[in-house]
């Protein structure tokens, strides 16, 4: 097979063994691409976690890729079909982890400001690379931090590409312009424990909950809009007892998220959760997490840009949309940044024998090439 350059670059990538939090030197391999054609190259470690911040140019306005070098546990080899972390080429298909979580966009987003360099060495504005191992884990150490040192020396971004997998069925078929609100609780429900034959000697929190629980499941917190489909309340884990058949337990805990849009607010949302549990007269202790605040870039310059360059190299009518959970991207877009996602198909993130269409690698790296001519030039 004739190796391209986005392809030789992504499999020096997916060699790294960059399970989150550890980089293990995917950040060096991009720098130093990155610092022959121009870059100014800047780690920021913060905890544990590597970053990097890598600009060329001075002026605005600044386009900026981001993207983790990150990726999550392997889960059992022997379900692997080969080697996670030494990429086999099968039936047109390139395999191993983080070849579709991301690995092969930062090598399409290194290739295409090569290429564009190449072409427009005095090009308008400023590249910029945002890459951290802190996507898959906490994300408390990565980009969040580099975004705040940013922010306190007035350094900004006015476009922002994150090369998350964002394709469904054909690359460049679906761009991420926004993503939903992420708001996480943790719900104690107290009671009394004692003994299953003496139920008027103790509370049951089970019990007690139920009707709450089942009235936040079937309530409607919204309807949604244009660009993001109504909030959902899902629970994930409710753990209660001892495990024996004859114990009332005396406490419960119910873990649940919302997954909001911009028609309410985080605060909203947590108003509405203490009133029914008010109502039902539990007693409870609650702590909230809140993920990430929706956010939504709406058709301007970055988004046309994204359109016309997956339309040249694909011929594809892309569709916006707001599915799926979080991203970095969340951290970006409160700067003021227009931010949009627009990566590989992300039919096996996560999965046993991850993969991508070794055909997808060049377009890819092209449509990224034709963003940054549509912007800086």
């Amino acid at each position: 097979m004739n190796h391209s350059d986005t392809l030789e670059l992504s499999l020096q990538l997916l060699r790294q063994p960059s399970v989150t939090p550890v980089d293990h030197n995917c950040q060096d391999i991009m720098a130093e691409r990155l610092k022959k054609i121009g870059f100014n190259i800047e780690s920021m470690r913060f905890e544990d976690v590597d970053n990097l911040w890598a600009r060329k140019g001075t002026e605005g306005p600044v386009f900026c890729f981001a993207g983790h070098t990150d990726v999550v546990p392997t889960g059992s080899l022997d379900a692997w079909h080969s080697d996670p972390f030494a990429p086999e080429i099968r039936d047109g298909k390139l395999y191993g982890r983080g070849s579709a979580d991301m690995k092969t966009a930062l090598a399409a987003m290194v290739v295409a400001s090569e290429r564009f360099v190449a072409k427009h060495p005095d090009h308008k504005g400023s590249i910029a690379f945002l890459i951290t191992s802190d996507e898959e884990g906490p994300s408390i150490n990565g980009t969040v931090k580099v975004v705040e040192t940013l922010e306190a020396r007035n350094e900004k971004m006015d476009w922002c590409l994150v090369g998350e997998p964002s394709s469904t069925h054909r690359l460049g078929d679906i761009v991420k312009n926004g993503r939903r609100g992420s708001l996480n609780a943790v719900l104690t429900v107290k009671g009394k424990q004692g003994h299953v034959a003496y139920p008027h000697l103790a509370i049951n929190p089970i019990h007690t909950a139920s009707k709450a629980l089942a009235e936040l499941c079937e309530t409607v917190w919204d309807n949604g809009n244009e660009y993001f489909p109504a909030t959902s309340f899902q629970v994930s884990n409710i753990q209660a007892g001892t495990g024996a058949t004859n114990v009332v337990p005396g406490t419960m805990t119910v873990t649940f998220n919302f997954r909001y849009s911009t028609e309410v607010t985080a605060e909203q949302l947590k108003a509405r959760v203490l009133e029914i549990l008010d109502r039902h007269q539990l007693n409870y202790d609650i702590q909230w997490t809140l993920s990430g605040l929706p956010f939504l870039t709406p058709v301007g310059e970055l988004v046309n840009a994204a359109k016309n360059a997956i339309r040249n190299v694909t011929g594809v009518e892309t569709e916006l949309s707001t599915s799926g959970g979080t991203s970095d991207g969340r951290f970006i877009a409160p700067t003021g940044a227009q931010v949009l996602e627009l990566g590989v198909l992300n039919a096996t993130i996560h999965q046993i024998n991850e993969h991508v269409n070794i055909d997808d690698l060049e377009p890819l790296a092209e449509i990224y090439e034709q963003i940054l001519e549509g912007l800086l030039t």
